[in-house]
């Protein structure tokens, strides 16, 4: 497979040819026809590049950056100078708000976990049981300073709004294992990350692939997930009526992508109508494992986190390919703390914290950790010095994610710091190389999932990115 080109042309005559229902499936047929694949849909190893490790992504977002030497990355150097002018001690670049206070070192101690002693902060008591499974980089690197560019360039490897995100690339190029959900699927605990829903978006891919934004801990997340039609047949009658009307158009005006892919979201809303409703009530569940995920938890933003990340399992289970999991709104301001840092990392810990611990735990009881590919990122790191008295600014230059299940070496720590946690002195990690290596993970080569636009061949990696071989199991 050469690449995975998007085609206008294709789309357009599968659905003059293919009349006014189906697309989805159309889509799937026009893309094994004509670039003779496999069923692109299923994910099918005769489509992809490599074996894939991984069938789904989770990722935990983290808005607004954890601060790694207080999370996954101890510098005990920092005790040492605790308090201390760091112009005397180190070269200190400029930060986002240039309010640089002393050497600050973490409140919180480190502890080895699990057979390969992985050092893992107070913070995380559910997700350091779970050690073994994670690879924790601790030499990534960003390009912006800054929330908004930070997250673009996190979301769709560009620090400007109008790329598709990295959902949409991955659904456009893998497809879905269920046509009755959407590929890509936002769990909204009730902070959309600055850049807004942007960050979410398709981009030049089709509209169809952008993502379906839920409300994480609502009852009923959608809008209208109750049908107002009396029956389905009036339904199916209302979109072959509107079928009928845009192909009658078409053949004046030729028919606009945006046209197929309200088509085709229209028949998603339809199915999802008929399975959503069963699959996002989590009253199914045992009791013990809604009290494990944190549901009974009298901390409200745990509740919120708890059923978010119960209900990403559930949809890795019926084949959704990408679900990304945003923070609760914990009255700081995300993990972004300029001041107050041991209040508000603990409050935010404390949120998601048991959840992480209970779905690490119930990937791998029913056997999905192995091809689910879990990621904790945050959009760049924090200072090892204090914004203030007691706070962190941002640090692009060197923070730490973690990964876990989906084909990567558990209990490792890859990459490093130097010694204050300052900046990536060892094998650093850059966000398209992040990418390159998720998409590596599901099967996929990053340099040929190619769209033609704007006069050249773009990709998730833009003209950068490399696999970070090392982690891979």
């Amino acid at each position: 497979m050469d690449s995975l080109n998007y085609h206008p042309w294709m789309t357009r005559r599968s659905l003059l040819r293919g009349g006014c229902l189906g697309l989805g499936a159309i889509a799937a047929d026009v893309l094994a026809g004509r670039l003779g694949l496999a069923d692109v849909s299923k994910g099918s190893v005769d489509t992809l590049h490599h074996r894939p490790r991984a069938k789904a992504v989770i990722f935990l977002y983290m808005d607004g950056g954890p601060s790694q030497i207080d999370t996954f990355d101890p510098k005990p150097h920092l005790d040492k100078y605790d308090r201390q002018d760091p112009y005397k001690l180190m070269k200190v670049e400029p930060t986002q708000f240039n309010s640089i206070g002393t050497v600050l070192a973490s409140p919180w101690k480190f502890k080895q976990f699990g057979q390969s002693g992985l050092p893992i902060s107070g913070l995380f008591p559910f997700t350091s049981v779970h050690a073994d499974k994670l690879c924790i980089i601790r030499s990534m690197v960003a390009k912006f300073p800054e929330h908004t560019s930070a997250n673009y360039f996190l979301h769709t490897g560009f620090g400007l709004q109008g790329r598709p995100s990295w959902g949409a690339w991955f659904g456009y190029g893998l497809g879905s294992y269920n046509d009755s959900l959407p590929s890509f699927i936002v769990l909204n605990g009730g902070l959309i990350p600055p850049g807004g829903l942007d960050n979410f978006n398709s981009g030049f891919l089709p509209a169809a692939y952008q993502a379906s934004v839920l409300k994480g801990a609502a009852a009923e997340p959608v809008a209208n997930l109750k049908p107002k039609e009396k029956s389905p047949r009036d339904q199916r009658e209302k979109l072959a009526l509107a079928a009928q009307l845009d192909k009658i158009a078409s053949t004046k005006k030729g028919i606009f992508p945006e046209w197929e892919a309200a088509l085709k979201n229209q028949e998603t809303a339809f199915r999802m109508q008929t399975g959503l409703p069963e699959l996002v009530d989590i009253s199914r569940e045992s009791k013990e494992l809604q009290r494990r995920y944190g549901l009974e938890s009298s901390y409200e933003p745990t509740r919120i986190y708890g059923r978010q990340c119960l209900l990403a399992r559930r949809f890795v289970e019926q084949g959704v390919r990408f679900i990304e999991v945003t923070c609760p709104n914990v009255g700081f301001d995300r993990w972004d703390q300029h001041s107050d840092l041991k209040n508000g990392h603990e409050k935010n810990s404390l949120a998601v914290d048991q959840p992480i611990g209970a779905l690490l735990e119930d990937l791998k009881a029913r056997g999905l950790l192995e091809t689910t590919l879990v990621v904790f990122a945050g959009e760049f790191g924090r200072t090892p010095f204090a914004q203030g008295s007691n706070g962190r600014d941002h640090n692009p230059m060197g923070f730490s994610i973690w990964m876990a299940g989906g084909g990567v070496k558990g209990g490792l720590a890859y990459g490093a710091t130097d010694e204050w946690g300052y900046r990536s002195v060892e094998n650093p990690v850059q966000i398209h190389d992040l990418h390159a290596t998720m998409l590596r993970l599901l099967g996929v080569d990053h340099k040929r999932l190619t769209v033609r636009f704007g006069g050249r061949d773009m990709r998730l990696t833009d003209v950068h990115g490399e696999v970070v071989e090392k982690i891979v199991a």
